[in-house]
């Protein structure tokens, strides 16, 4: 009788959910409030480019090509083609703070995916899911994003599509772990007892208790990729012309930078503040949401 009455009572209670995130938290870490300064800014400028008196990232001031450096005209100077390097900057944010953290979510989405299945079912299906994922991480993550770029082309989907297959595998390895220990836990087992159809208990009682690494781990690929992207683009793969691009910045400027250091220092310090704050919130998160 005293069995049957757990069983009944597992049953009747209500599933254990798991503590949301205490964003406020993030505000006590240091770290975090430092990292989200530095990601505010660039998303702020990024917001606001089209209403900012810049002129525009493509046009060429064939006066100033002669004397780049920053003038009252050109507050941080122009490129070797004229082009205003404020402009650029802010307008190459607008396309890699879309870019990135679009192709982030596609692979989270397909990374949790696959390691919810791997980790619910175990067996044939995680072996099978495992190996595969092990194929692709056996790869160097640059080497897979320069092949597919290479043969499909450089566009922002086909970005996408390359983050998604080199990122995917790594995410599910994370959400594999985090399912095989949460499996075991009562609420899991209540749910079952109710019984909950697989897509709810991995849905609503699984992926909530793995939310919080999830975000953390989503913040530092965001970054991880916002730098593949200025790889991309200082190999030529980036995004194909006239789209400012901050690493395609740095490569048009190469042969001239020891006349006209800053049309390489510029773009490359925008990029390093950017990931810098990505990876600095990831940490902060990390330290406030702390068990």
């Amino acid at each position: 009788m005293a069995v049957q009455e757990n069983i009944i009572g597992a049953v009747a209670a209500p599933p254990k959910r798991a503590a949301r995130p205490n964003w406020m938290r993030i505000f006590h870490s240091r770290t975090a409030v430092v990292g989200l300064c530095l990601v505010l800014f660039w998303v702020l400028a990024a917001l606001l480019a089209p209403i900012l008196p810049l002129p525009s990232p493509t046009d060429s001031d064939v006066m100033a090509m002669s004397n780049p450096y920053p003038s009252a005209a050109h507050w941080l100077g122009t490129d070797i083609l004229g082009r205003d390097m404020l402009s650029r900057l802010i307008f190459g944010a607008r396309t890699v703070l879309s870019v990135a953290p679009l192709s982030v979510a596609v692979a989270m989405i397909v990374g949790i995916t696959m390691g919810m299945i791997a980790g619910y079912y175990g067996g044939w299906v995680d072996v099978l899911i495992s190996r595969f994922s092990d194929i692709i991480l056996a790869f160097p993550v640059l080497v897979i994003y320069v092949i597919l770029i290479a043969n499909i082309g450089p566009s922002v989907l086909n970005i996408v599509i390359a983050t998604m297959i080199a990122s995917a595998p790594g995410i599910g390895r994370i959400t594999r772990g985090l399912v095989l220990g949460l499996k075991q836990q009562e609420y899991v087992a209540a749910a079952k007892l109710r019984a909950e159809s697989t897509l709810y208990i991995m849905i609503v009682e699984l992926l909530p208790n793995c939310r919080s690494l999830l975000i953390v781990d989503a913040c530092l690929r965001i970054g991880y990729t916002i730098i593949t992207i200025g790889i991309l683009g200082f190999l030529g793969l980036g995004l194909p012309p006239p789209n400012p691009d901050w690493g395609g910045m740095v490569k048009e400027s190469v042969t001239v930078l020891n006349v006209w250091p800053h049309m390489s220092l510029i773009p490359s310090f925008a990029l390093v503040s950017l990931v810098l704050g990505f990876n600095l919130l990831a940490d902060g998160m990390r330290e406030a949401w702390k068990p």
